[in-house]
């Protein structure tokens, strides 16, 4: 088996965690606990991409607008379409970071990451300073790459748990039920 046939195979598992997370989120209005990090707030919106079946026969749904309450993306989910990207909002300790996360390849894209008093210095930086400028973005981006990394390994272990038959029963009650309040 080649690596995209491997890829192809296992993609579900992305799909699974943004929906996963999409739940998590709404469960405590948006804010989630991390194992030795404590609560973040995880907000989805503006940007839904869901996908449904395989090659020549897939369909896709772009949902976006300003609230993710989105008639269309639970609809969606309700009839079997998968999450495939989402755009995010995580704050962690007042740090805002936004992207949009792509399920199959865990891409990052359209990264935004929080502002610093370094970043909004109106001066023409010396060459130390925009070496701490750059050093300070890959830190944060390195931070941001944590966090998702921290909310997949969450989800993993659950996902290989016992306990996934009633996680999966929770995520699919809330698919329904906040389908119909929509």
């Amino acid at each position: 088996m080649d690596l995209v046939d491997l890829i192809t195979e296992k993609r579900f598992l992305g799909q699974e965690f943004l929906t996963w997370l999409w739940w998590k989120s709404e469960e405590r209005g948006g804010t989630i606990a991390l194992p030795g990090q404590g609560d973040i707030d995880v907000v989805f919106e503006k940007h839904m991409l869901l996908e449904y079946g395989e090659a020549d026969y897939n369909e896709r749904l772009v949902c976006s607008g300003l609230q993710t309450e989105l008639k269309e993306a639970r609809t969606g989910l309700r009839t079997g379409k998968k999450l495939e990207q989402a755009r995010l909002k995580i704050v962690k300790n007042e740090m805002e970071y936004n992207l949009t996360l792509g399920a199959t390849f865990f891409e990052y894209r359209s990264v935004r990451l929080p502002k610093t008093a370094g970043s909004e210095a109106g001066a023409e930086p010396s060459d130390e300073e925009t070496e701490g400028l750059i050093l300070e973005r890959i830190y944060l981006f390195e931070e941001l790459v944590k966090i998702v990394n921290d909310l997949f390994r969450m989800f993993l272990e659950v996902r290989v748990s016992p306990g996934w038959p009633d996680e999966l029963k929770k995520v699919r009650t809330w698919v329904h039920t906040s389908a119909d309040r929509v």
